[in-house]
């Protein structure tokens, strides 16, 4: 059984990780850690560069992505779960 609570708990965990993932690449890689992506070069720039312009937004795109799925199947679960105890309520219609 999936109550809303159970569902709001995952949520809020998914949105937590989340958030470390998208801090991690926003600026831990972008800003912190360009110097040491520097030294690698893609297509003629240096990584660190290419991740504060574009890996960035790639990644925060990803992660939205990732977000709406789960939120998703965590919905449906909701819902799959409502409707089994409607059903087995006294008095339900049958």
């Amino acid at each position: 059984m999936n109550s809303g609570k159970s569902v709001w708990k995952r949520r809020k965990q998914l949105i937590s990780v989340l958030l470390v993932v998208w801090a991690i690449v926003a600026f831990g890689l972008s800003i912190f850690g360009a110097e040491k992506l520097n030294e690698i070069v893609v297509a003629g720039m240096p990584l660190g560069f290419w991740m504060a312009q574009q890996g960035s937004i790639f990644v925060f795109v990803l992660l939205i992505l990732i977000f709406a799925l789960v939120s998703d199947r965590l919905d449906a679960q909701l819902r799959t779960g409502a409707t089994a105890d409607d059903d087995a309520k006294p008095g339900a219609a049958t």
